[in-house]
């Protein structure tokens, strides 16, 4: 059966400059083709994987009422607990069938305001959770910036390309339970087919069946992670950024078969964002006459997932202050209810044209 292809970070940051290169070509190749690879040799200590899902365990398993104090409305899902069948993937009636908490980026108490990001919620019931919540977070950013250099290079930009973008960059870590299945989901999914927004996705929990991902002839095939492995994607942004050569693809959680309905699924993804001020014009060196400046990025179209056409178009993302010279930027985008809503806007005919649009997260 076609998986997704596995690469090892040690490779990138060997001495020996060919291991160095092979792991960007390969790396390259894969988000060129597929938009996913299983990666090994990332930061995560074993004790600390060990740790995230045993206090994330002991999280979602607290009663209802005590989970809730969590959900603040003032937060519109940024930090904190989202309740189970909240968040719907775009276009779908249903919720998925998760709950979920977010982690966000660690900073001196006086950088919150000044990048606009909301502090993170301490959970007073599991003191453990937030401890580990944090060093996760860490390693996982750690791990996506190495990645990152190794797509620079791949890009021929320099390898320190997207430091600054993100580095204190607006990234969330969402530790996910999807509870058993009690009655036959109508409809349904644990996660419904959808497209990341962000630059890149760094999955933990993809040992066992669930995540499919759609490949480029409309099939679904499973991306199933080594126990040593993790799982990252390309997400919206960059695909934008590097004018579609590097791939967005759709992905979803399927339910499991009825035999295993009674028992929990938990995964851990890592969504990257840039911060605010990161400027998301197509890079020129991605644009020839083969592969003119695009201007609508489409997702991987398929008969049933034209609701899930999320390739968010950021060519589109503008200041109003600045129609004559578009900027395109991150900072237009903001987390409303739990769902990434944000401004687009399109240029047809000089006149300009604004909608939003939802995202769904893994």
């Amino acid at each position: 059966m076609p998986n997704i292809p596995s690469v090892d970070l040690n490779n990138f940051l060997s001495d020996d400059q060919s291991l160095k290169q092979e792991f960007v070509n390969k790396l390259g190749k894969a988000y060129q083709d597929i938009g996913f690879v299983a990666l090994k040799g990332h930061f995560l200590k074993d004790s600390d994987i060990e740790n995230i899902y045993k206090y994330i365990k002991v999280f979602f398993d607290l009663p209802e009422e005590i989970k809730c104090k969590y959900e603040l409305d003032g937060f519109a899902g940024q930090r904190g607990y989202t309740s189970f069948g909240k968040e719907h993937a775009k276009g779908k009636k249903h919720g998925d069938l998760k709950e979920f908490w977010h982690f966000g980026q660690y900073l001196h108490d006086s950088e919150y305001s000044k990048l606009g990001y909301p502090k993170n919620l301490i959970v007073d019931e599991v003191p453990e959770f937030n401890e580990i919540g944090k060093t996760v977070y860490q390693s996982l950013e750690k791990t996506a910036i190495y990645v990152l250099r190794a797509i620079s290079l791949f890009l021929d930009l320099e390898e320190d390309h997207f430091d600054k973008f993100v580095q204190k960059g607006n990234s969330i870590l969402r530790p996910i339970h999807y509870p058993p299945i009690k009655t036959k989901p109508l409809g349904a999914e644990r996660a419904a087919a959808h497209g990341d927004i962000n630059l890149i996705t760094l999955l933990m929990g993809a040992h066992g069946r669930g995540l499919q991902v759609l490949t480029n002839d409309g099939q679904w095939i499973d991306a199933i992670a080594e126990k040593d492995e993790i799982v990252i994607n390309v997400g919206d942004m960059l695909s934008r950024y590097t004018n579609n050569k590097l791939k967005s693809t759709i992905h979803k959680v399927i339910n499991p078969p009825k035999e295993l309905w009674k028992k929990s699924r938990y995964s851990i993804p890592f969504f990257l964002h840039p911060v605010g001020t990161m400027k998301l014009n197509v890079l020129d060196s991605c644009i020839d006459k083969k592969n003119p400046k695009a201007t609508i990025l489409n997702a991987n179209s398929h008969p049933d997932e034209k609701q899930c056409i999320t390739q968010l178009n950021l060519a589109f993302l503008c200041s109003l202050s600045k129609i004559s010279a578009i900027s395109l930027s991150a900072e237009r985008a903001c987390i409303i209810k739990g769902k990434l809503l944000l401004c687009a806007a399109s240029i047809c005919s000089n006149r300009l044209f604004f909608w939003s649009f939802s995202v769904s997260f893994v």
